[in-house]
């Protein structure tokens, strides 16, 4: 775990603090945003694909700010509508029955915890080793649990295991997904690979648009369904998909739309945009630098404002329509792009 902690705050750090030879994004023109704020306490230190852990135990969610307290040294992995997951250095993933707060169970997997899911009593994990294990509550065992390719550097941003139906979607650190019988049958498993880069190479974005399974590594993009398999080539900062459309932010500052074949649509480039977080929310995208500019446009990335919300000292995290930075809550759908 040293290893993926050292990775995490060594990206931190490149993130908040840059390097005097860095360019950043200097839009010609700004506006204060006029949207109603809010504040939280405490600042974020964790960031998942399900969530953010504050500096004071709790977490931020899609539903926003729990008061649930998930112990010194764990972070928030995922929820469901009854049962919180955190996991800690020790690699203990931590069950939290959502109502009471309390702690259901602890469970030692002995490795860090990646990321992992729950859904209707079973808990499909990854770990720092690039094991995968599905784990039934009711049960109190592991089902199944096999280490893929060793892996030496990931980036931070790791996709969380997706149920479909009966089928277990995990996205690896050695750049492939493995669907299997969430039951725990591995003999038909089916591995679909996306990148074989050596290093950085994890899945760091999965998620199910209709009938169609998008994901990423930090340098590719498929999309995988009924037509076909595609692939896009990128530097990838954030992946969203929105009414059919994906939504893809890179590393040179591109806000790029395409279809589900990955067809280009539009794009927008912003020069020396160094992405933080993004969304697409009821028609608009919005997408926030590093230095705190954030840029709202038009689905059809045709038009663009741009607002100042100060510099970003800590993580900042996006939730429905709710933007958390640095203690501020910001409603996204009362700013527009013109």
């Amino acid at each position: 775990m040293k290893k993926l902690l050292l990775i995490t705050f060594v990206t931190a750090g490149l993130v908040l603090s840059g390097c005097s030879s860095k360019k950043y994004f200097e839009p010609e023109e700004t506006y204060a945003p006029t949207t109603t704020t809010s504040t939280y306490s405490g600042s974020i230190v964790n960031i998942s694909r399900n969530g953010a852990t504050l500096n004071n135990s709790r977490y931020i969610s899609t539903k926003g700010v729990s008061h649930i307290t998930l112990g010194e040294g764990y972070r928030f992995l995922s929820q469901s509508s009854t049962y919180v997951l955190a996991g800690n250095i020790e690699g203990v993933l931590k069950i939290i029955n959502k109502k009471t707060g309390e702690t259901l169970r602890s469970i030692s997997l002995h490795v860090p915890i990646v990321s992992a899911t729950i859904y209707r009593g079973m808990i499909a994990y990854i770990l720092n080793n690039n094991t995968f294990g599905i784990y039934h509550i009711k049960k109190n065992k592991k089902i199944i649990e096999n280490r893929s390719e060793r892996t030496f550097a990931i980036d931070t941003r790791a996709a969380s295991p997706m149920f479909i139906d009966s089928l277990a979607v995990m996205p690896m650190l050695d750049g492939k997904i493995i669907i299997l019988d969430s039951a725990g049958d591995t003999e038909n498993a089916k591995v679909v690979y996306i990148s074989s880069e050596k290093i950085f190479n994890n899945v760091v974005y999965l998620s199910r648009m209709g009938n169609t399974m998008v994901a990423a590594t930090p340098r590719k993009l498929i999309t995988l369904g009924e037509n076909g398999e595609y692939e896009y080539r990128a530097n990838i900062s954030e992946v969203v998909t929105s009414k059919g459309k994906i939504y893809l932010f890179t590393k040179e500052g591109e806000v790029i739309k395409l279809d589900s074949s990955l067809n280009e649509i539009a794009k927008k480039k912003f020069e020396y945009a160094h992405y933080a977080t993004a969304t697409v929310f009821k028609g608009k995208v919005f997408a926030l630098d590093q230095k705190g500019s954030l840029i709202v446009l038009s689905s059809d990335l045709s038009k663009n404002r741009v607002y100042e919300l100060g510099e970003v000292d800590s993580p900042a995290f996006i939730a429905g329509s709710k933007l958390y930075k640095d203690g501020t809550i910001i409603e996204l759908s009362e700013l527009g792009y013109e």
